[in-house]
């Protein structure tokens, strides 16, 4: 093998690559794949389009990249859901996981939300791989729980889906919660509230 390749990144160079990579997230959360361009993300990184291209071979090379290194950030709260602990317990840190998630990580959310609505045409087998074997087994967990009757029996894939719709809410619309509640706190008020309606639903 030639020194050329078994030479590993500089400093610059892995540098770069993190500038090209958080610019990239700043302008595909906010414009989409479609609406996001080269030379958009040359600007935000403060690099020029042909140093862009030094280090991907285009916008959908960047764009998968960004993806894949999501999906297993995205996968992380509900792989730590422990069909062990205790079921009402463990759905709470789930719901408060995915709320961290959305207040921590709001660009990543967009990202990912506007990935789905386009129809998941680069994310597509990172669902059916990675995502979708993750779902049926925790679902079989949640469901063990409920034929056990230690939570109120209810559509396990649809409680996932409240799950996930009610906590990404806070950063795919944090544009129109920002002017609905101005100067609220607003993640406090929303895991008391999650808290009390998963609560209510699953309690016997």
């Amino acid at each position: 093998m030639s020194d050329t390749l078994d030479k590993k990144p500089s400093r610059i160079q892995l540098r770069n690559r993190r500038r090209i990579m958080d610019a990239a997230l700043d302008v595909f959360s906010q414009h989409g794949y479609r609406g996001a361009t080269l030379d958009q993300i040359a600007i935000t990184a403060g690099l020029s389009k042909p140093n862009i291209l030094y280090y991907f071979a285009g916008k959908e090379e960047i764009h998968v990249t960004l993806l894949s290194q999501l999906m297993e950030t995205w996968l992380d709260p509900l792989i730590e859901m422990d069909a062990d602990g205790d079921p009402l317990g463990e759905i709470l840190a789930y719901v408060q996981r995915k709320l961290d998630m959305s207040r921590d990580l709001p660009r990543e959310s967009r990202l990912f939300a506007n990935e789905i609505l386009q129809g998941a045409p680069r994310m597509g087998a990172h669902l059916q791989s990675d995502l979708k074997p993750l779902f049926d087994e925790k679902c079989a967990v949640i469901q063990g729980w409920m034929n056990r009757g230690q939570l109120a029996q209810v559509n396990v894939h649809h409680l996932i889906f409240s799950i996930w719709s009610t906590t990404q809410h806070y950063a795919d619309f944090e544009a129109q919660i920002s002017v609905l509640e101005p100067g609220k706190d607003t993640y406090t008020d929303a895991t008391q509230t999650l808290k009390q309606m998963f609560t209510a639903l699953l309690t016997l």
